[in-house]
């Protein structure tokens, strides 16, 4: 969601200035490029080094607090994102937002969407290790194989932008792109890249499926000469 789907992270950065000087520290952007794409337990222990004297879960719920406020004046649109989104949802391709915001933040940026574009949402309050680890992707493909138990995480496609969240797509064995952002991705085959979500289509994201479809089949037995 963060940094993929919307810029917020000027607000979470904004928020963690505040935060840290509010507690008489300082909070560099260099710093705050270190919390891109990680849970939000994680990056509260961060600000605990940088002086912010307060239990991890007062520092969540602080950061969190400021950031649905500016939600609420403007949900800030990644180029691309509602476009394609609105072409998965009417292609009816299912969709699920996987993301180590928390519950209340995630239904804020949802509830401003036209139409339920996702099916269900993963936060990071409701799995037990964050993104770099793959329990969240792995917990979205287990519901969409609630009810199709056919599909496998070679179907499924995720598209993120920071390290940990690439990290975790890869692993959970799903396909993933990479469209950095904030934070710059280092090379690896194992995913695509693109620069951004605009332009793109369901087609885009099919090819990518038939491609991990193709790799994975079998090498044909060698003709025998006659």
């Amino acid at each position: 969601m963060d940094g993929t789907l919307v810029d917020t992270e000027p607000y979470w950065i904004a928020a963690e200035r505040a935060l840290v000087e509010s507690h008489g520290g300082t909070w560099s952007h260099e710093q705050a490029m270190q919390l891109v794409g990680q849970s939000l337990m994680h990056s509260a222990g961060i600000l605990q080094k940088a002086g912010v004297d307060l239990e991890k879960r007062e520092i969540v719920d602080s950061l969190s607090a400021r950031v649905i406020d500016r939600l609420r004046v403007e949900v800030p649109w990644r180029p691309g994102a509602k476009e394609l989104l609105d072409e998965l949802y009417q292609s009816g391709v299912r969709c699920a937002l996987v993301t180590m915001s928390e519950g209340p933040m995630a239904r804020e940026v949802v509830a401003s969407l036209p139409e339920p574009y996702f099916e269900f949402l993963i936060t990071g309050d409701i799995v037990s290790q964050g993104k770099p680890h793959p329990e969240a992707y792995l917990a979205a493909v287990e519901r969409l194989q609630d009810t199709d138990p056919e599909l496998t995480a070679d179907h499924c496609v995720a598209l993120e932008d920071s390290v940990p969240g690439v990290a975790s797509a890869i692993a959970s064995g799903v396909v993933t792109v990479g469209i950095p952002h904030q934070v710059p991705l280092p090379e690896d085959p194992r995913r695509a890249t693109w620069d951004t979500l605009r332009g793109r289509s369901v087609a885009d994201l099919e090819a990518l499926v038939t491609a991990r479809a193709l790799a994975n089949m079998p090498a044909a037995p060698l003709g025998q000469a006659n």
